[in-house]
């Protein structure tokens, strides 16, 4: 494998130029052109063998200027950089040579793909689910009607997390060291280029194995650590307008048999009612009239073994005084008058708080420990972190620069704060939006705002591939919000995809639910006898499997993602992006089909075990039952991580 990255990086192409960029931000997406002045391809000159690796020189023939990239090996680990440029060249295309059949995954989170081979990347953070995008969607199935299957061209997607990072099915992965846009470019068959707003740095490693791929990219960008262990005893349930609300539903669902381990209330800073459904209002303490003696309660609810989430985001809500505190301290992110720079999300502008301004760091992160970790919460949703305009202006820094590591900075303040108040056994948060920063300061993804529907590229079976980019981008341990959340018109939750939505996620390391943006007319966990009965099994089918869940994300201290893809363990099926493996032993076929009561499931080479019937399985591709309340699960009778005692647990519960 040595040999392949040698060969690789000595035959690299390179390009330089100069260009623009102009950006047009609408509700956090942003339109992107680009304007190259001159661009001029380079001639390779020399190759000349270093004490640590080699040297490529390469001509400008018409500016007779020589540019020289060092490749240096250390410890199986091949860096490529770029000595100085000249000012006046802010464009390099870097060309290397790639395999025919060769395939492509990570660059952050694609909903859409997973294989990337044959698109261009990206690789500018965003909000994903964009209002142009979801308009044209809804159009185009009130004119031809709604094809669950059909989706956009991939140019049209945006992503909360993105990362200049890739792995090859040749087992290697690149990094290129860089904040500011870039594009990744797999769309030719024998070469693949990178296109960078800055001088190359590059660094690329080998290995036998897809695991230790994963363990190689954790060493360079790093983990988290450990997560709470209440995470794996239950259903996090969504529950929102207040403390009666929390304790009524609560009662309902315990009454029924669900394993409840935590509450997730998005609205303990209190309510915005808009256009666009039922919001938070984004003032980052409690509210008094909807959350009456918050502090209490949240410790009452705790010995009684729920935990409860709350909600925050790098956002402040204008018509309330925390807002006009930051203001009148200069915290927030200023326009070009050296006015609070406002940013509109869904129908309402919102002031951004500034991060490279160090007292507002401190402010805001105090906020998170005082008003968060201070009355007792147990986790909480750092949502957001992809919106900095590229055009306001910061305390300090370029946001051109800045933009990309936005959400990478979101994630070590968050962080910092749960570190500081020494709960970092015991507290949590997970997050959408990321960088190459946020793999060791986010405890957890979740994979954003599906739509309650079951669209390939948004809905439901969206979250498989989101999840295994987000994991072959060295963040291992990912979940879904249950249920979705993007609510408009004639796009509302049905029972069916809720149900099909809960079973699915057992088999993920969080079990939370959410509401979505207008929970009135989405059917909710306890809207009926059925639901709830539903919910108390698959509850108890997750928290049957926290040994197992333990174990993994042990692995996931390394690196190792909980949900990988089949290719990952068995070298086939490299473009398969509808089923996953959990851990090393067990294999999840989630129902992704309206109506459907069997789907095929690919079977690696391996002996499985179907978990509902205990009919044994060798390589191949069936058709399995898949009734309401029960989707194809698989584990390996030789299994090695999965006890007999969790195996006898999960196949009880399955079969009762």
């Amino acid at each position: 494998m040595k040999e392949l990255l040698h060969h690789m990086l000595k035959n690299m192409e390179l390009t330089i130029g100069y260009g623009r960029n102009y950006f047009t931000m609408s509700r956090g997406s942003f339109r992107y052109r680009k304007l190259v002045q001159w661009r001029r391809d380079l001639k390779k000159t020399g190759y000349e063998l270093t004490e640590e690796g080699f040297k490529l020189t390469f001509l400008d023939e018409r500016e007779n200027r020589e540019y020289i990239v060092d490749v240096t090996m250390h410890d199986g680990i091949y860096d490529a950089v770029m000595r100085d440029a000249p000012k006046n060249i802010n464009r390099f295309w870097v060309r290397m040579p790639c395999g025919k059949n060769e395939h492509f995954y990570g660059c952050g989170e694609t909903h859409s793909r997973f294989d990337l081979k044959g698109e261009r990347v990206r690789i500018f953070v965003a909000e994903h689910q964009n209002a142009s995008r979801i308009s044209r969607k809804i159009v185009r199935d009130t004119v031809v009607g709604h094809d669950p299957e059909r989706d956009f061209d991939f140019s049209q997607y945006e992503s909360y997390y993105a990362q200049p990072t890739f792995v090859s099915s040749r087992k290697y992965y690149l990094y290129a060291n860089t904040s500011r846009y870039a594009e990744f470019d797999f769309r030719k068959e024998n070469q693949l280029s990178l296109r960078l707003q800055e001088k190359p740095v590059l660094h690329m490693e080998s290995a036998k194995t897809f695991e230790e791929i994963s363990k190689r990219m954790c060493r360079r960008f790093g983990s988290y650590g450990k997560l709470p262990e209440w995470l794996y005893d239950g259903a996090i349930l969504a529950i929102q307008e207040g403390c009666d609300a929390v304790e009524r539903r609560v009662r309902k669902a315990l009454d029924a048999g669900v394993k409840v381990n935590g509450v997730w209330s998005q609205d303990w800073c209190g309510c915005r009612r808009t256009g666009f459904g039922y919001q938070v209002m984004w003032n980052w303490q409690a509210d008094d009239e909807l959350y009456p003696h918050l502090k209490e309660k949240i410790a009452e609810w705790k010995e009684k073994g729920i935990h409860f989430l709350g909600y925050i985001n790098p956002f402040m809500a204008i018509e309330k005084p925390l807002y006009k505190y930051a203001s009148e301290h200069g915290y927030c992110v200023k326009n070009k008058k050296g006015e609070d720079y406002m940013v509109t999300i869904t129908t309402f502008p919102a002031a951004m708080i500034d991060f490279t301004n160090p007292e507002a760091y401190d402010w805001y992160k105090n906020l998170i420990k005082e008003n968060m970790i201070g009355i007792g919460m147990s986790g909480w949703m750092a949502d957001f972190g992809e919106y900095l305009p590229v055009d306001c202006v910061l305390y300090d820094g370029d946001p051109k620069v800045y933009h990309n590591q936005w959400p990478a900075i979101w994630a070590r303040m968050n962080r910092e704060a749960v570190e500081e108040c020494g709960v970092r056994d015991s507290v949590f948060f997970f997050m959408r939006a990321g960088y190459t920063g946020s793999i060791g300061n986010a405890s957890c993804m979740w994979t954003g705002d599906q739509h309650v529907d079951w669209s390939k590229d948004d809905g439901l079976p969206s979250v498989i591939p989101a999840s295994l980019s987000l994991g072959m981008s060295a963040q291992p341990l990912v979940h879904s919000d249950v249920g979705g959340y993007t609510t408009i018109m004639n796009m509302t939750r049905s029972k069916e995809l809720l149900l099909r939505w809960e079973e699915m996620n057992v088999w993920t390391p969080l079990y939370r639910f959410h509401e979505g943006n207008q929970p009135s007319r989405n059917v909710q966990f306890d809207a009926d006898e059925e639901l709830l009965s539903h919910l108390a099994k698959q509850s108890r089918i997750h928290a049957a499997l926290k040994p197992y869940l333990l174990k993994v994300e042990e692995e996931a201290h390394k690196g190792i993602p909980a949900m990988r893809p089949l290719f990952y363990h068995y070298d086939e099926y490299f473009e398969d992006d509808k089923e996953y493996l959990l851990g090393r032993d067990i294999l999840v076929a989630p129902v992704r089909k309206q109506g459907r009561s069997d789907r095929h499931v690919l079977l690696p080479d391996d002996t499985w075990i179907e978990l509902a019937t205990g009919k044994e399985y060798r390589k191949g591709d069936y058709l399995i039952n898949a009734p309401l309340g029960q989707i194809p699960v698989f584990y390996r009778k030789n299994h090695t991580m999965l006890d007999d005692d969790t195996i006898a647990e999960l196949i009880s519960l399955i079969r009762s």
